[in-house]
């Protein structure tokens, strides 16, 4: 049954240095909007100091939390993560539920995202997509027939860590020259830097003169016309485009969607994407594939989090 439209839902996006929260109405507007460091020693003490700030809004009927790593909503478990090792535990979800005194659904951030991309952004009217979040990581999420396909474990969608050069770096989690090692934020800025290190020609770029850079300066520099910073985005969008031509091969989905912040950038990297993309997929399923950038930008996963709480 629809929720009532006066209902709130609230969802949170767990980052290694923020929590930032949004209370969603039952149609998908963002009524509020609250952010708190993530400082994991306080992290339930937080979280639920969160939940309160945003219930000024009114009431909240459930809050879903959405974390960088493999989660099993079955078992409301984080199985793994690379970015938040500790928590990985079997009393996180309890222990968030007894902090907030509210129903709390544990998410994967990427997952979250596809479906508020899905349900009131980008993927609106499709019935089957695929979203490749890029940001701190890489991560990836499924749609089938309208549905969040996560797989059997609930693992399902991890793009990131599919090996796109086998000659590459060693990824955290273990593997070698996953997607993650090359277009995550801070392995762009490290590629840059490496560059930079290695280039003469390459110092001519502003980013010369600061050693911590991000890959937002770089999408920055690269929008203000630097040679550099718009080669080095490129070149990210070729590796995903990549992984794009793979998606869309073995799924042939109606559209694939790219969000997170790396993708500040705008058409300097989605071009190279579908550039890339075109080039190692079957011409047919190219065809019958949009691919886009997400329309809710840093509101899609605690947007998508709220939503998947409220129809779970």
């Amino acid at each position: 049954m629809p929720a009532p439209p006066n209902n709130f839902f609230a969802g949170i996006e767990v980052s290694q240095t923020l929590l930032r929260g949004a209370v969603v109405s039952a149609d998908g507007e963002v009524i509020k909007r609250a952010e708190s460091p993530f400082q994991p020693d306080s992290f339930t003490t937080d979280v639920a100091g969160l939940v309160s700030k945003l219930r000024e809004a009114g009431e909240i009927q459930c809050v879903g939390l959405a974390l960088p790593g493999l989660v099993n909503r079955d078992t409301d478990q984080l199985l793994a993560s690379t970015g938040l090792p500790s928590f990985v535990r079997a009393d996180l979800h309890a222990e968030l539920m007894t902090a907030t005194g509210i129903r709390v659904e544990l998410e994967n951030d990427a997952n979250a995202a596809a479906y508020g991309e899905y349900k009131v952004g980008a993927g609106r009217n499709a019935r089957e997509l695929f979203y490749i979040l890029i940001g701190d990581h890489v991560g990836g999420a499924l749609i089938l027939d309208g549905k969040l396909w996560t797989g059997t474990a609930g693992c399902a969608g991890e793009i990131g860590h599919v090996t796109i050069n086998p000659d590459g770096i060693q990824c955290e989690c273990g593997n070698v020259g996953c997607l993650e090692t090359i277009a995550s934020g801070p392995n762009i800025a490290r590629r840059a830097r490496e560059r930079l290190n290695r280039d003469s020609t390459s110092s001519l770029s502003r980013l010369a003169t600061t050693e911590d850079f991000t890959a937002a300066d770089l999408a920055h520099e690269a929008t203000n016309g630097d040679d550099f910073s718009v080669m080095m985005i490129e070149r990210t969008g070729k590796f995903i485009g990549i992984a794009v031509a793979n998606i869309i091969n073995l799924l042939s989905v109606e559209r694939v969607i790219l969000g997170g912040a790396v993708m500040e950038a705008g058409e300097l990297i989605l071009q190279p994407i579908i550039s890339e993309a075109s080039k190692r997929s079957f011409l047919p399923c190219f065809e019958s594939t949009k691919i886009v950038g997400g329309d809710l930008g840093a509101d899609a996963i605690p947007v998508g989090a709220a939503l998947l709480a409220r129809d779970t």
